[in-house]
Parts: structure tokens; C-alpha cells; sequence
């Protein structure tokens, strides 16, 4: 009798630790964190296409979070998507003006952020500046078509 009161405390015990875990990768994947909210500032910046990203995704510089996307929305003048940009208060003021936003994909089907460069330029964004050169998310099956009609053309 006590030999099955212990077993099914362990199965419990493992039962808990298996649910707690799941939830942890669910809030890893879908972008979510337990951290406390820092201190940051916003940016915006136009592209073409956005591809698959989403809000929440990573804004990264040299492979190191340094923001997330706070929205998309598209511009009703020019028809670009207007990306919103929540960066970390330590860059303010230290992006060139010239600074680089693209679309990058982690891994070859992996999720969509994206990437900063910084450029040589001395003038700086501030806090609500755009970021004006941009490089638009590679979409596969623009890539594919474009790899078919240049095979039915040859």
C-alpha cells in the first residue's frame, strides 16, 4: 500500500514537472517573457514586405536582442508596412543615421526578426526617427517562381 501511495506521488511529481515545462517552451516560441519591462524607446522603419513577421518578434543587433517589433501596420501614403520598433534605452542616441533594418529569418524555415546594422554616419536617430534603408523579407515562393520562369525561359 505504501510502495502505490509513493509511485503515484512520483508520476504526480513528473506530471508537474512535464506541464511546467511545456509551458515554459510555450512561452519561449510564441515570444513571450517573464522578464521585467526595461527601460526603451521607439523607432519606425518601411519595408516593401514583411513577410511572416509578427509583432513580438526580435529586433537583434550583432545576434543580441536588443528590442522587439511593437506593431505592422500598413502606411496609407505609400503602401509600405510600417514596422514600430521598441529598442532598449542604452541605443538612444547611438544610431547612426545611415543604420540598417532587414528581415531576417533564423534557420531556413525558422521564425522571422529583425536585424540592425549600424552605419558610419556621425548624425544620430532619436527616439521617433524612421530608419530609412531597409531590406525587405525574402519570401520562398517568390524565390521559387522566379527560379521556374527562369527555367521555362532557358
Amino acid at each position: 500500500m505504501k510502495r502505490s501511495k509513493t509511485m503515484e506521488l512520483g508520476v504526480g511529481l513528473f506530471m508537474l514537472a512535464g506541464i511546467v515545462g511545456l509551458v515554459f517552451l510555450g512561452l519561449r516560441v510564441s515570444g513571450l517573457t517573464l522578464d521585467a519591462p526595461t527601460d526603451s524607446f521607439r523607432m519606425q522603419a518601411s519595408f516593401a514586405n514583411v513577410g511572416s513577421l509578427k509583432p513580438r518578434a526580435r529586433v537583434t543587433m550583432s545576434g543580441v536582442t536588443v528590442g522587439r517589433v511593437e506593431s505592422i501596420e500598413l502606411d496609407p501614403e505609400w503602401f509600405d508596412a510600417r514596422v514600430v520598433l521598441r529598442l532598449d534605452s542604452e541605443l538612444e542616441g547611438q544610431l547612426s543615421r545611415d543604420t540598417t533594418a532587414a528581415i531576417l529569418t533564423a534557420g531556413l524555415l525558422g521564425e522571422q526578426y529583425i536585424g540592425l546594422t549600424v552605419g558610419g554616419d556621425p548624425e544620430m536617430l532619436s527616439a521617433g526617427d524612421t530608419i530609412r534603408d531597409t531590406q525587405s523579407a525574402m519570401v520562398l515562393e517568390e524565390l521559387i517562381q522566379q527560379f521556374v520562369s527562369n527555367m521555362a525561359s532557358n
